[in-house]
């Protein structure tokens, strides 16, 4: 299916793109809000500035596309695969990206609140300066991953894998950090007032 094919049927009405193929397609600035691609193959795509709102991506493939100021907010993105996306500026409020793969993705202010991560791969991720107010990260590998000045308060973090993962300057108020690995990460500067830290595994 190509891009023309797909926003032909979209405005006739259909939402259903089950397995469609848009690897290399470019969806940058189209509103496709309530769209169905689930397991859609969407690599190396071009989305950015476009309306996902609503969208469902679960166990779509994702890899290497650039959704620089996307807006996925509401969307299911379960078991969907972004890795080395480019997720800049993205909008993420209320996503649920349950056990799904962002390893090494750009995050770079980001906006995540309040959405499920549980169990999500964020291996190597580049999360500065990204809000992930009040974010469910329980369970989710965080290991390497780059958080310097993100906004981690009143976020649930418990059993969450942060080895060598850098905090510098970032906001962890509130956080629940117990229960987690958090073997050579870089807390300096970190603001952890009323944080849950226990236990501490060879902090910094």
């Amino acid at each position: 299916m190509d891009t023309d094919e797909l926003l032909i049927n979209y405005a006739a009405g259909n939402r259903d793109f089950l397995r469609a193929n848009l690897r290399q397609s470019n969806l940058s600035e189209f509103a496709l809000p309530g769209i169905n691609l689930s397991q859609a193959d969407l690599s190396g795509a071009n989305l950015s500035g476009a309306s996902l709102r609503g969208a469902n991506l679960s166990e779509a493939f994702v890899m290497e596309a650039t959704l620089w100021r996307v807006n996925f907010t509401e969307a299911i993105l379960i078991w969907a695969n972004f890795t080395k996306a480019s997720l800049i500026r993205a909008n993420l409020i209320q996503v649920d990206l349950h056990k799904a793969v962002l390893t090494k993705a750009d995050l770079r202010l980001a906006n995540l609140r309040d959405a499920d991560l549980s169990y999500t791969n964020l291996e190597g991720a580049d999360l500065r300066y990204a809000d992930l107010t009040g974010v469910n990260l329980a369970g989710a590998n965080l290991s390497k991953a780059n958080l310097t000045g993100a906004n981690l308060s009143q976020a649930d973090l418990y059993n969450a894998n942060l080895a060598k993962a850098i905090l510098s300057r970032t906001i962890l108020r509130d956080a629940d950090l117990s229960n987690i690995n958090l073997d050579g990460v870089d807390l300096h500067d970190a603001q952890i007032e009323h944080a849950c830290l226990q236990p501490l595994v060879n902090s910094r």
